[in-house]
């Protein structure tokens, strides 16, 4: 289930270049930044879903497998602030068709992959498209549609999104069930050409008029290898075939990258990342908060189909209908995260929101054999703790930025939503791995880090190695729920310290949807 309450709003565009569209043209132009959108829901949804049926399909091991998650957060989240500047600079319209494109060439590659190598490659090349799609969809509309009726378009965009996110998982497990997981990508083929039509029809050409200089691609390149290496020796750790000389050299790679990569931000004319706004202590606050909150929301959906289909027993299609209330809640909740964030400042929603994704985490944790204390309700705590906290979540970082930086502040926010899913699923996704040997090797199974965790094959297994193997999943399982967990209660526990209780006073409305 992807989440559509993505932080970071961008609309406060200089209209200078563009022109509002005409009345007539206006339901088409939203219709095609609502389809596109709905590419990046629906592939987050399913995707998640199909991950143990491409692990049978493909034979591959559960520490490869991350990466089918990780490659796509990888360049959507390190490359989305580039995307955004590149559709001010070089046109709307022409870049969001470009990323379309792209997108669709590798979603059909997605398909057609034989290994597991080959997805990963072109989940790397997806996420470069949605790096160039998602930014436009809002600034599409604000450079489009009059002052007076801009807020309402933002509106009917965002309440298509949640609803396409909310049914996005029954949907996709369906489609799963029927067709295979294969079909989870070629989905995006009829959206794409619908939205391209639509595009090339009623959507005009737009940019910023204020936005000069080249962009920082450097930057962008720097941030995908740095976090790349980092995120790839964090997965590493977890697989004894990997050797520590392998899994350190990856890690200083990364670590290194991303000092060259503060290096060049300093001296960059366009830097990707103004590092000014970090020596803002609410705004690095904020943003810390905002990769624990969502690392941890990532965590439990990245485990959850594995717990569901592989020891429960459920079928992708009744995976995507137990996700269904959430995503519904997550709907119909946003506006009052948004109000009461207005009302009463950002403080109290975020340890709240917190608190609740810290129980759901601990509530999956326990593995209750029930369908309801067992996964319902600790969903719909999840939900509810996101609904309430990811609009005040918007706010604080706006906030806690100039106003003449607040687009800048709104896109870091946003990658580092994004990025919170890349460490948060080779972290947890590790911890895992890590327990789930261990247990074997304590209870006198001989084991090695190459071993995949295929469950598909487990009926083949003579009865006691069978139920010493789920029983070590379980313990997995549990382990990585509580790890989840305690990214939730950090995150609740650094907004009690840091972010002040007094009301904030600010003519920035919070907003429960806000771009991906």
């Amino acid at each position: 289930m992807a989440l559509p309450l993505f932080p970071g709003v961008k609309v406060g565009y200089d209209l200078a270049e563009s022109a509002p569209c005409a009345k007539g043209v206006r339901p088409y132009l939203l219709a095609a930044t609502i389809l596109a959108s709905a590419m990046a829901f629906i592939d987050g949804t399913i995707v998640t879903i199909a991950l143990p049926a491409i692990q049978h399909d493909l034979q591959t091991s559960f520490a490869t497998l991350q990466w089918v998650v990780n490659a796509y957060s990888l360049t959507l989240g390190t490359l989305l602030v580039a995307g955004g500047s590149a559709g001010d600079r070089y046109g709307r319209r022409r870049v969001f068709l470009a990323g379309i494109i792209l997108f669709t060439f590798a979603s059909i590659s997605c398909a057609l992959a034989p290994t597991t190598i080959i997805l990963i490659i072109a989940r790397l090349i997806q996420g470069t498209g949605a790096a160039l799609m998602i930014p436009q969809s809002l600034a599409i509309i604000a450079a489009s549609f009059p002052r007076d009726i801009r807020g309402a378009a933002i509106g009917h965009w965002a309440s298509a999104s949640a609803i396409t996110t909310a049914l996005g998982p029954a949907l996709g497990g369906l489609i799963i069930d029927h067709m295979g997981w294969r079909a989870a990508f070629w989905i995006n083929v009829p959206f794409a050409a619908v939205t391209i039509i639509l595009t090339l029809s009623y959507v005009p050409e737009s940019k910023d008029a204020s936005a000069v200089g080249s962009l920082d691609w450097k930057g962008g390149l720097l941030a995908v290898l740095g976090f790349g290496c980092l995120a790839s020796g964090l997965t590493s750790a977890s697989e004894s075939a990997r050797s520590a000389s392998s899994v350190l050299i990856l890690t200083v790679a990364g670590l290194a990258s991303l000092g060259l990569l503060i290096s060049w931000e300093r001296r960059a004319p366009n830097p990707l990342l103004p590092l000014s706004l970090f020596r803002r202590r609410a705004f690095a606050a904020v943003n810390l908060i905002t990769l624990l909150l969502y690392g941890s929301f990532y965590a439990v959906l990245f485990l959850l189909p594995f717990d569901l289909m592989e020891e429960r027993g459920y079928s992708a299609s009744q995976v995507g209908f137990a996700l269904l209330p959430a995503g519904v809640v997550i709907a119909v909740f946003a506006n009052f995260g948004a109000r009461w964030g207005d009302a009463s400042g950002p403080r109290w929603p975020l340890i709240s929101g917190s608190v609740l994704v810290t129980i759901a985490a601990l509530g999956l944790a326990s593995h209750r054999s029930g369908l309801v204390l067992g996964i319902l309700l600790p969903l719909l705590s999840m939900a509810a703790g996101m609904a309430i906290a990811v609009a005040p979540l918007t706010t604080a970082a706006l906030n806690a930025a100039p106003d003449s930086q607040s687009g800048t502040a709104s896109g870091v926010n946003n990658a580092a939503s994004r990025l919170a899913g890349l460490f948060s699923v080779a972290i947890v996704g590790s911890i895992a791995s890590i327990a789930f040997f261990s247990y074997l090797q304590a209870n006198g199974m001989q084991v090695s880090g190459e071993m995949p965790i295929r469950f598909g094959e487990l009926p083949k297994l003579p009865s006691p190695l069978l139920s010493l193997i789920e029983h070590a999943f379980v313990h997995a399982y549990a382990t990585g729920m509580a790890a989840a967990a305690t990214f939730g209660a950090l995150a609740a526990i650094i907004a009690l310290y840091t972010i002040k209780p007094k009301p904030i006073s600010s003519n920035r409305k919070a907003r429960p949807l806000s771009e991906n």
